[in-house]
């Protein structure tokens, strides 16, 4: 099943000053955090990429017209290293395709500019290339098949640290409430959709305040509550959260490799849409 991923945006939260690197390569460890989005589906098969590349496209190609499979997997060298013997890979059986779809381009319309290259699935997944999570793909995948739905997102409890406030009657602050500990859910970013959802974008559109809400109103749209681990990196304060577990050894959506803490992956998943006929 092929992967979209959106790895055209400026980042501006994330970029600092003298910063030229698009948001989706910022690295946790020695990889990019698309990297570790991209390792995360072909953790479960899925191992056909398309990007949706704008700014810093250059850098995003570089990286894999470049790429060391020994900086991750060990490896054998013999002959004074005239020869190298991998003993894992990466990326070997990886398709990545590399499309260009504007510097400004809403998310919409990025899938839209890439509609060419997935006209042979029926349904196929979507990510904005900076989110990592350790949810069930697959499992989530034959809940949307199963449905009539054109498009599904991971729904997430939020992790700013904002409080909200509570007035009483008079004015006055009654309470105080942490965004996260609220009963409100937000999109992951992990979309699953069919060939339908081009049926509900127009030229220019985002995904999700356009196409998923012109769905919804018909009834085609499922969200489903995952209580699991989830993490955005759309800050500098949230990379460096993500640098300090990584540190530690803690790496809860690298389902590819052993976790020397943490437990499996949630599997509740919960509609918050009501399933599409």
């Amino acid at each position: 099943m092929k992967v979209v991923l959106f790895c055209g945006g400026l980042g501006m939260r994330m970029r600092a000053d003298n910063q030229s690197l698009p948001k989706p390569m910022m690295p946790i460890g020695s990889r990019p955090v698309l990297w570790h989005v991209m390792r995360y589906y072909a953790h479960f098969g899925h191992t056909e990429f398309i990007l949706c590349l704008g700014y810093g496209a250059q850098a995003v190609k570089d990286y894999f017209l470049n790429y060391r499979e020994t900086a991750s997997n060990d490896f054998v060298i013999t002959k004074g290293g005239q020869h190298v013997e991998m003993l894992s890979t990466d990326i070997s059986d990886w398709t990545i395709s590399f499309i260009d779809t504007g510097m400004d381009t809403a998310i919409g319309e990025r899938l839209r500019r890439v509609r060419p290259y997935l006209e042979d699935d029926e349904v196929f997944l979507a990510n904005y290339g900076d989110v990592l999570t350790d949810a069930p793909m697959n499992d989530l995948v034959e809940e949307f098949v199963d449905s009539g739905c054109v498009a599904q997102f991971l729904a997430v409890k939020p992790q700013e640290s904002f409080h909200v406030v509570d007035f009483d009657e008079a004015g006055g602050v009654a309470g105080l409430t942490p965004v996260a500990d609220m009963s409100m859910h937000i999109n992951g970013g992990y979309f699953v959709l069919r060939q339908g959802i081009f049926d509900y974008l127009e030229e220019g559109d985002d995904l999700v305040m356009d196409g998923c809400v012109r769905a919804a109103r018909d009834g085609k749209l499922r969200a489903v509550k995952y209580p699991g681990f989830w993490a955005p990196m759309d800050t500098l304060k949230e990379r460096t959260s993500l640098e300090s577990m990584y540190g530690r050894g803690i790496s809860p959506w690298a389902l590819w490799r052993d976790q020397p803490t943490g437990g499996r992956p949630a599997r509740v998943v919960t509609d918050i849409a009501p399933a599409c006929g």
